[in-house]
């Protein structure tokens, strides 16, 4: 049998490998994305003080702390039993939006946007920022780089650091904002909803307009039906900071809704020996493998995962957006893994709405943003809505509060088992008998688990290594009889 290697895979946060097996006669008879590094945080966050850890675990990630921090700061008010002040919940959710814009901008345009716009089949040279950039004008690139540095401005502000912010407290916030910071926070907002609407149309422009593009959005290479997962506040609408979790199955049709402290009634964990990440599933339908149907526990979490879940947008140009969207794709629930790529867009112009609603609400400058503990620790689970999806941090004390156990659900583990079934679909539509094993088709293969804009750094950890990119196609006796390299 002979085996493809991509190692490592490109453009996603952190480090994975896919190894294709291909059988005697050419086609691909399996693929499996490999994640080949060990996560630790969960074990040597045990012994510390809780309210320690929304410092300690941003440091997974130097891409999405700040959605670590939130989920952490979290289950520390929910492990001593507070609630924050309004304000305060007003104020993490007006710092959370900058963060998703900021996330969502750099893998839209850094890493997602290169196999649209130059495109999928652009040299390897070309299929990157730059080629972006130079496709479509200094003044659009400057205008990307420009609005990433507000979101982060912002995040610096409120949070203390733009990357592995410090802000949350047990109860509420270490700092109110002032008058002027707040002025600031709505004239960045302003910009972002024109970028947020000018994301949309370059979109609509570049891609939607461009019928491979369409084609390959809404055809077989990259469909998969699926259960989906997201948080949604009162009105069934997305909400990326507070809510409960709704789960849909393939017809859209709601199947759970819990409250965040209920996921373990809910979601269970397999492991596979050939992967450290974590498979979760459904515990409610079970594990029947990486397949797909109503009987299989597989679920998917992420942009797209959370319009379908959700029954609209809570802001206005965002929910005409959200209708364009579905409207053009068929209607709900929407399967095209490539589209969670326009689905993220929308979600830039949903949070940049939101954080302008936010940053003119004058509460936010309020001084009461803390509310003191007083129960004794016990248990607590903080939910957010990850740029990459449903994130979850339990933790469990004593009674002085020192952590005994934690467990960490992170986005990219929930769609693990999609993500590798994404894989293997698109890598079996593409590499065919007798065909020429070429660069473009292994970058479609990759265009599979990119779409959900993994976070390998998140769902394991490690120290980085060496990253040399070398594809060895071996034949049936084990000799290698071709080899590429990046």
């Amino acid at each position: 049998m002979k085996k493809i290697t991509i190692d490592p895979i490109t453009r996603l946060e952190g480090h994975g490998k896919i190894e294709i097996f291909l059988d005697e006669e050419g086609n691909v008879a399996n693929a499996y994305l490999q994640i080949p590094e060990l996560r630790g945080f969960e074990k040597f966050c045990e012994g510390r003080p809780v309210e320690e850890l929304p410092r300690i675990t941003p440091r997974i990630c130097g891409v999405c702390p700040a959605a670590h921090h939130m989920a952490s700061t979290k289950a520390t008010d929910a492990v001593y039993h507070v609630d924050p002040p309004l304000a305060a919940k007003k104020l993490r959710e007006l710092f959370y939006c900058a963060h998703m814009i900021h996330s969502h901008i750099a893998h839209f345009y850094v890493l997602a946007g290169p196999d649209f716009i130059p495109g999928y089949d652009a040299p390897p040279e070309e299929r990157n920022i730059l080629g972006l950039i130079k496709k479509v004008g200094l003044e659009i690139g400057g205008e990307v780089i420009k609005h990433r540095a507000y979101a982060q401005d912002i995040q610096a502000t409120i949070g203390g650091k733009a990357t592995h912010p410090v802000c949350g407290l047990p109860g509420g916030m270490s700092r109110v904002i002032t008058e002027e910071e707040r002025k600031d926070f709505e004239e960045k907002a302003k910009s972002f909803v024109e970028f947020g609407k000018f994301g949309l149309k370059l979109f609509d422009e570049q891609v939607l307009a461009n019928k491979k593009y369409l084609d390959l959005i809404t055809g077989d290479v990259y469909f998969m039906k699926s259960y989906y997962m997201g948080m949604v506040d009162g009105n069934n609408k997305v909400n990326f900071y507070d809510g409960d979790i709704r789960v849909v199955d393939e017809d859209g049709k709601e199947v759970a809704k819990f409250k965040p402290a209920q996921y373990l009634d809910y979601i269970s964990e397999r492991t596979e020996p050939w992967s450290y990440l974590k498979f979760p599933y459904l515990k409610k339908v079970g594990w029947r493998g990486m397949v797909e149907g109503k009987d299989s526990g597989v679920y998917r979490v992420n942009s797209l995962a959370r319009l379908n879940v959700a029954d609209g947008m809570a802001t206005p140009l965002a929910q005409e957006a959200y209708e364009k969207f579905f409207a053009t794709l068929g209607g709900k629930p929407v399967h095209a893994t490539l589209a969670f790529h326009w689905a993220r867009l929308i979600e830039i112009l949903y949070a940049a709405e939101r954080l302008l609603e936010l940053a003119k609400d004058k509460e936010v400058t309020d001084t009461n943003i803390r509310t003191i503990p007083t129960a004794i620790p016990d248990e607590g689970v903080g939910v957010v809505e990850a740029p990459r999806g449903t994130l979850y941090h339990h933790y469990q004390t004593d009674e002085r509060g020192i952590i005994q156990k934690v467990n960490l659900i992170v986005a990219t583990g929930n769609n693990h088992a999609a993500m590798c079934m994404s894989v293997k679909k698109a890598a079996q539509a593409v590499i065919k008998k007798g065909e020429e094993i070429s660069e473009p088709l292994l970058n479609m293969v990759e265009m599979a688990f990119r779409a959900y804009d993994p976070c390998m750094a998140c769902a394991t950890h490690s120290l980085p290594g060496q990253m040399p990119l070398e594809i060895n196609i071996y034949d049936s006796d084990g000799n290698i009889c071709q080899s590429l390299r990046r």
